[in-house]
C-alpha cells in the first residue's frame, strides 16, 4: 500500500531463534504505527475538500406542508426550459390577489401519491403547469408523476383541480402533457373548476398564459365563493439582504448548484453540476456568405462522461457584457455588491432566486436572462418606478388581457424584440431597484445543441455544429443570441495562455440509430440539421470497419448555395467515397432560379424510397427546423405513400404515424 515496500536481506534461518520476542514486539509496534499514520494520513487528504453539510430531511409530503403552512392551492409544474416554473410561481403569487394561498412545488421533490389527499384541505386546489417535451413527451421533473398517472386507478373524488399546458403548434403532438394531465386527473374522479389553458410557443405563449389567467381566477372565485382583494399593488417575494461581514470565498461566481464546483470537479455532472470542457476546436464552416456557421469541439476526457449519437449536450451560457454594464450604469448600480435575495416565505423550497449570495454583475452575468423581451409580468411590476404617468399607464396596459394591451405588448415588445435594456432605454421615466428587477426577471437558461459526432469513435470530444444568430431590430439594434455569439469568442487559446472553457452536461435522446446495423438509413436535414448525422455517419463508418454488415446510408442535405454553406463538404464526399454514404443528395436552394429543397429532392426519389421504406425496414430521421422543414418533409411522405405505394390519404397518415410509433421515423427539431 502506497508505493514499493523494501524487504531488508535477512539470512537463512540457521540458529534456534534469530529474534527475541521483545524484538517481535517492538517490530510489530512499529510496523503498526507506521500504517496507523499512514491511513490516518490518506484519510485526512480525503476529507479536505469534502464539506459536508448536514441538511435536514426535506418534507416529501406536500400535503403537510400545505397544512403546517396553511395553505389551500398548491401549483405545480413540469418544466424543461423554466417557462413552466416561471408561470407556477406567478399563479402561487397572485392567489393572495384572489382568496387563496398558494405554494409552487416541483412534483420531482414531492410524494405525488398524496394528491388524493389534497380532499382534507378545505376549499383546496392543485393547479398544473405542464410543458410538452420532445416527442410529445413529458418534461423529466414530471417524469415520475406522469408514470403515476398511467399507472394508477386512485380516487380523485373531492380534488379540485385546473392545467394549463405549454407547447408548440409546430410539432406533431401539440400539448400532449397537459391535454393528458387534464383528461386523467378527471377519469380518477378530480374536479375540474376552470377549462384546460393550451400556450402555443409558436405563437405568443405570454399572451395565451395572461388571457386564461384572466378567466381562470374569476372562475377559482366563483367555485370557491372567495372574493378577489382588489389588491394591485406589487408583492414582493423575495428581501434584499446585503451582508455586512462578507467570505468572499462564500460567494457564488456563476455555479449552477455546489459553491466552488468549478474550482474541484466532481461527476456525475448533470444540470446542477456541469462539466467545465475545454474548447478544443473552434472554427468557421461556410466559406463566405453573410451568416457565421460554427464548429466547435468540446474536450471531455478525464470527465467520465458518456454519449451517443443523437444525444444533446447542454451548455451554460454567459450574458453580453456590455449589456451588464449599461444595465448597471441607467440604474446607477454599484454591480460589484454582494447581496442575497431571501424568500419571505420562510417555508419555500426556493430559498433564492438564484444561488445567493452572489454580486449584481454575476446575477446579470450568469443567472438572468437580459437578453430576451421581458413578460407581461415583470413589466406589470415595474410600471410602479415609472415616474411619468403616461409611462406608468403604458407598462399597465401591456400587462392586461385587454385586446388594445395584447396588441401594444405585440408590437411594442415581441415584434421590436425589446430586451429589458432597451425598455429601460426608451423610457427614461422607468427607473426600478435593481434588487427588484433581478427578482423579476426569468434565469439564464442552458441551450441545447444536437451532438455531431460520435461517442464510439470520439468518446472524449462533443461537438456542436451552430449558426450564430444575429439581426438588425426594427428599433435599430443588434440582437445577437446568446449562447452563439458567447461560443463564437471562445477562442481556444486566449491571450493569456488559458484554455477557453464551456460548462455543459449531456441529455440522453430517444433520436437513435437502428439495434441493427444492416437497417436501411435516410437521414433528411438541412442547414445546422446535419449536426446528429455527423455522428451517425462517423458510427456507420466505425461500424463497417468492425466487419459489420451495414444497410444503405442516405443523406438529403439543404443549404443556400454550393459555394457559400455547404457544410461539412470534404467530410460527407470523403464519407460517400469510403461507400460509408450510400446516397448523398444535396438541395442548394439559391444556385439556380426555382428554390430547391430537400423534400424536392426526396419527391425525385420517390420509388427507391418507398422500396426502402415499405420492404427494407428503412428508420427515417429529420433534424433542423420544425415550423416549415419538418412539416413539409411528412407532407412529401404522405405524397410518396399515396403515389407510389397506392393508399388513400388517410392511410397515408396513419401509415407514417405507424413508423413513429415503431420507432422508424424520429424528428430531433426545434423551432
Amino acid at each position: 500500500c502506497g508505493g514499493p515496500h523494501e524487504s531488508p536481506d535477512v539470512a537463512p534461518v540457521e540458529e534456534e531463534t534469530l529474534f527475541t520476542n521483545l524484538d517481535i514486539f517492538l517490530f510489530s509496534l512499529i510496523v503498526g504505527l507506521l500504517i496507523y499514520w499512514f491511513l490516518s494520513r490518506k484519510r485526512t487528504e480525503e476529507t479536505i475538500p469534502e464539506f459536508k453539510r448536514v441538511t435536514p430531511q426535506r418534507e416529501t409530503s406536500f400535503i403537510e406542508k400545505m397544512k403546517k403552512t396553511n395553505r389551500n392551492m398548491v401549483v405545480f409544474y413540469g418544466s424543461q426550459t423554466g417557462t413552466a416554473e416561471e408561470f407556477s410561481g406567478r399563479l402561487s403569487k397572485d392567489a393572495q390577489r384572489y382568496g387563496m394561498r398558494g405554494m409552487s412545488a416541483d412534483p420531482e421533490e414531492y410524494d405525488m401519491s398524496e394528491l388524493p389527499r389534497l380532499a382534507e384541505i378545505d376549499n383546496s386546489l392543485a393547479v398544473f403547469c405542464m410543458a410538452t417535451y420532445g416527442e410529445g413527451d413529458p418534461t423529466d421533473n414530471a417524469q415520475d408523476f406522469y408514470d403515476w398517472m398511467q399507472e394508477n386507478d386512485e380516487d380523485l373524488k373531492g380534488v379540485n383541480f385546473a392545467v394549463f399546458g405549454l407547447g408548440n403548434k409546430t410539432y406533431e403532438h401539440f400539448n400532449a402533457m397537459g391535454k393528458y394531465t387534464d383528461k386523467r386527473l378527471e377519469e380518477l374522479g378530480g374536479k375540474r373548476i376552470y377549462d384546460l389553458g393550451m400556450g402555443d410557443d409558436d405563437g405568443n405563449l405570454e399572451e395565451d398564459f395572461v388571457s386564461w389567467k384572466e378567466q381562470f381566477w374569476p372562475a377559482v372565485c366563483e367555485h370557491f365563493g372567495v372574493e378577489a382583494t382588489g389588491d394591485d399593488t406589487s408583492i414582493r417575494q423575495y428581501e434584499l439582504v446585503v451582508p455586512t461581514d462578507i467570505n468572499m470565498n462564500k460567494v457564488y461566481t456563476g455555479e449552477m448548484g455546489r459553491l466552488k464546483s468549478f474550482e474541484t470537479q466532481k461527476p456525475p455532472f448533470d444540470a446542477k453540476n456541469p462539466y467545465l470542457a475545454t474548447v478544443a476546436v473552434n472554427r468557421q464552416l461556410n466559406q463566405s456568405g453573410d451568416r457565421h456557421l460554427m464548429h466547435l469541439e468540446l474536450d471531455i476526457s478525464g470527465s467520465k462522461i458518456r454519449y451517443d449519437s443523437g444525444d444533446h449536450v447542454a451548455v451554460y451560457p454567459v450574458n453580453d457584457v456590455s449589456i451588464v454594464n449599461r444595465i448597471g450604469q441607467i440604474l446607477d448600480a454599484d454591480l460589484d455588491t454582494v447581496i442575497s435575495l431571501n424568500n419571505l416565505d420562510e417555508e419555500s423550497n426556493k430559498k433564492h432566486p438564484f444561488p445567493c449570495p452572489t454580486t449584481y454583475r454575476t446575477a446579470l452575468t450568469h443567472y438572468l436572462d437580459i437578453t430576451n423581451p421581458p413578460r407581461t409580468n415583470v413589466l406589470f411590476e415595474l410600471s410602479q418606478y415609472a415616474t411619468d404617468p403616461k409611462d406608468q399607464d403604458t407598462l399597465r396596459k401591456m400587462a392586461s388581457a385587454s385586446p388594445e394591451g395584447k396588441g401594444l405588448y405585440q408590437s411594442w415588445v415581441l415584434d421590436a424584440q425589446r430586451n429589458i435594456l432597451a425598455v429601460l432605454e426608451d423610457m427614461p421615466s422607468l427607473h426600478p431597484t435593481i434588487d427588484h428587477l433581478c427578482e423579476l426577471l426569468p434565469r439564464l437558461q442552458a441551450r441545447y445543441y444536437s451532438i455531431a459526432s460520435s461517442g464510439k469513435v470520439y468518446p472524449t470530444m462533443v461537438s456542436i455544429c451552430a449558426v450564430v444568430v444575429e439581426f438588425q431590430t426594427s428599433t435599430g439594434r443588434t440582437f445577437k443570441g446568446v449562447a452563439t455569439n458567447w461560443l463564437k469568442n471562445k477562442v481556444v487559446v486566449t491571450d493569456n495562455g488559458h484554455k477557453a472553457t464551456v460548462p455543459m452536461y449531456v441529455r440522453k435522446s430517444q433520436f437513435r440509430l437502428p439495434f441493427k446495423a444492416s437497417n436501411p438509413v435516410v437521414m433528411i436535414g438541412p442547414g445546422t440539421g446535419i449536426a446528429p448525422f455527423m455522428g451517425f455517419l462517423q458510427e456507420r463508418g466505425w461500424m463497417k470497419e468492425q466487419g459489420k454488415d451495414v444497410g444503405e446510408t442516405i443523406l438529403y442535405f439543404g443549404c443556400r448555395r454550393r459555394n457559400e454553406d455547404f457544410l461539412y463538404q470534404q467530410e460527407l464526399e470523403e464519407f460517400e467515397k469510403a461507400g460509408v454514404l450510400t446516397q448523398l443528395n444535396v438541395a442548394f436552394s439559391r444556385d439556380q432560379e426555382g428554390k430547391v429543397y430537400v423534400q424536392h429532392l426526396l419527391k425525385k426519389n420517390k420509388e427507391h424510397l418507398w422500396k426502402l421504406i415499405h420492404t427494407d425496414n428503412a428508420h427515417l430521421y429529420i433534424c433542423g427546423d420544425a415550423r416549415n422543414m419538418a412539416r413539409d418533409v411528412q407532407n412529401t411522405f404522405y405524397d410518396i405513400a399515396e403515389e407510389v405505394g397506392g393508399l388513400t390519404h388517410t392511410q397515408a397518415v396513419a401509415y407514417i404515424k405507424k413508423l413513429m410509433t415503431k420507432g422508424r421515423y424520429s424528428l430531433d427539431v426545434w423551432s
